[in-house]
């Protein structure tokens, strides 16, 4: 095992123990957790930030390190999809409803809506079933901009949700029907990510025909001519 999965590897183990401590903390209902001056900010949260953006950081240097000394291996390629969605998936599911899966942080005012978790979570699984079909026709399919773009955006949405509209909390008393700003981030990010999903199956949609059809296809073509 080289340094770069040994340092995806840590993530999830990382990942792992946050998600635990979650879960046990989920049924402190009598816990006293403090909020971070006039911030709005439970420290609680603010800890999962801490985490969260400790894994993008070493996701970004696994990433690079791996690339530019060629130490890309089978293993840190099966290693690093599951340590990023295995963070951001269990992050998107604590945060559709902090009042049940944090009664700690009664104080919070943001979450994400349902719905976008849905699409976040089903694009994903989508663009990978795409992925895993492609990479058994030797086909490989590279990040475009919009996939990129889909995750630094969730990245940020995420980091906005965790802080509870820090800092935009100073001025954003909430838009029409108590939209925030934070709320509207989630949802710029959210329509990119729907956007990429499409992007990424119609690009790549001849994976789904292999040449067996095609030459089907292209046999019932010259008969009816």
């Amino acid at each position: 095992m080289n340094t770069p999965t040994k340092l995806t590897f840590s993530r999830i183990v990382v990942v792992i123990a946050l998600i635990i401590t979650l879960f046990v903390l989920a049924f402190c209902r009598n816990l006293d957790v403090p909020i971070l001056g006039d911030t709005g900010i439970n420290v609680v949260f603010l800890v999962v930030f801490g985490v969260f953006i400790l894994a993008c950081i070493t996701d970004m240097i696994d990433g690079h390190m791996a690339r530019s000394r060629d130490l890309i291996t089978d293993l840190g390629k099966f290693l690093d999809p599951v340590a990023d969605k295995l963070l951001i998936d269990a992050l998107l599911i604590f945060l559709i409803a902090p009042s049940i899966f944090a009664p700690y942080a009664s104080d919070s005012q943001l979450n994400i809506n349902v719905f976008c978790v849905i699409i976040f979570i089903a694009r994903d699984i989508t663009v990978d079933s795409l992925r895993f079909i492609a990479a058994n026709k030797n086909v490989v399919i590279a990040a475009n901009m919009w996939g990129k773009a889909k995750t630094v955006l969730q990245m940020v949405a995420l980091s906005f949700v965790l802080l509870n509209g820090w800092p935009f909390s100073y001025f954003d008393s909430g838009w029409a029907n108590g939209i925030h700003i934070t709320d509207f981030i989630v949802y710029i990010a959210t329509a990119v990510s729907l956007i990429s999903g499409i992007i990424y199956i119609v690009q790549n949609r001849k994976v789904f025909s292999s040449k067996k059809e095609v030459k089907e296809v292209e046999e019932s073509s010259e008969g009816e001519n």
